[in-house]
């Protein structure tokens, strides 16, 4: 599976859908096709829920370290936001580095978010933006063009995003983020981090259903761009631990015995009580989130840690 980032054409999605739905053993869905701009929308109202900390901790972190990390990562002439959404957490930060001339690029998938993240920093004194509509490691290849000569690039990789690749493919990840980046500039990296059981499922099934209707949101889109006839009834959104794995898995449990036809293209068959795996969110020890990115090429030299909600900001220098 491919990171969350990778341009979507309509062609790799059937093909994703096929072959995860037609898995032996294990159905699946990819996460990175939940952030179409419906589920963006819903991710974004899931963040404001007391139950989901990791947003509130990330800001806090941010706001706490704000007025020291241009300092610390040598005043980039480029910021680089991987799935900024609408900016909201680059904005606590974003102020302390336009002290001077200083580019924000922001690069997402969703083109109304990356809309709202231009308006919403449009009023920074200094700050210039360019948005990007592409993939994580292909847009962040195209910032070294905007690079101020003999000056460093900022990227940020917050939320928790990580938390969503395979540990096979965070590593793939880092090591291509590590490829596109020069000697001495920074990462900054969010980690949820491991905690006790019921606060982290509370995250991931709310009482009000948010998280439910955005884990259904993936069915729904499959049924408005691939033509495809599931009912959203007949599924129920499921959220469980995997201690050996330290993830978070969200499954949608059929509640009856059903068939599925996609696009008239295959058809898939459920059983009831049968599940579809639609996304895994890994959680670290601290040591963890600092060992990753130091196998791609990285130095860790600082890691924040929250104290209300268990979470990580690692800042890494590319060795």
């Amino acid at each position: 599976m491919r990171p969350p980032g990778h341009p979507i054409s309509l062609a790799e999605f059937e093909a994703d859908v096929r072959a995860g739905l037609q898995k032996s053993g294990q159905k699946e869905l990819y996460s990175k096709y939940f952030y179409d701009d419906l589920g963006t929308a819903l991710f974004e109202a899931i963040t404001q829920l007391p139950e989901y900390g990791l947003t509130r901790a990330d800001l806090r972190l941010l706001r706490r370290n704000a007025t020291e990390l241009p300092r610390l990562a040598g005043n980039p002439s480029v910021v680089v936001e991987l799935g900024s959404g609408s900016g909201e957490k680059a904005r606590e930060i974003l102020p302390a580095f336009a002290a001077q001339p200083v580019t924000y690029c922001p690069i997402d998938l969703s083109a109304a978010a990356l809309i709202r993240c231009q308006r919403d920093v449009a009023h920074i004194r200094n700050l210039r933006t360019v948005p990007i509509e592409d993939s994580y490691v292909q847009g962040l290849a195209s910032v070294s063009r905007l690079r101020a000569p003999g000056t460093s690039v900022l990227v940020l990789f917050l939320g928790s995003s990580i938390g969503n690749f395979e540990p096979s493919v965070s590593m793939e990840f880092l090591r291509a983020v590590r490829e596109n980046l020069h000697r001495q500039d920074v990462l900054l990296l969010s980690t949820d981090l491991v905690k006790p059981l019921e606060r982290m499922l509370a995250a991931y099934d709310d009482p009000i259903g948010l998280t439910a209707a955005f884990n259904l949101n993936l069915l729904a889109r499959i049924n408005r761009e691939l033509g495809a006839d599931f009912d959203l009834q007949k599924f129920k959104h499921e959220a469980r631990y995997n201690e050996p794995e330290q993830r978070i898995e969200m499954h949608l449990r059929s509640q009856a015995k059903q068939s599925v036809s996609i696009n008239h293209h295959f058809t898939v068959h459920l059983e009831q009580g049968e599940t579809i795996w639609t996304e895994s969110s890994y959680k670290y020890r601290p040591e963890q989130a600092r060992s990753m990115p130091e196998q791609a090429g990285f130095r860790c030299e600082y890691q924040w840690v929250d104290s209300e909600w268990p979470f990580a900001q690692s800042f890494f220098r590319a060795a």
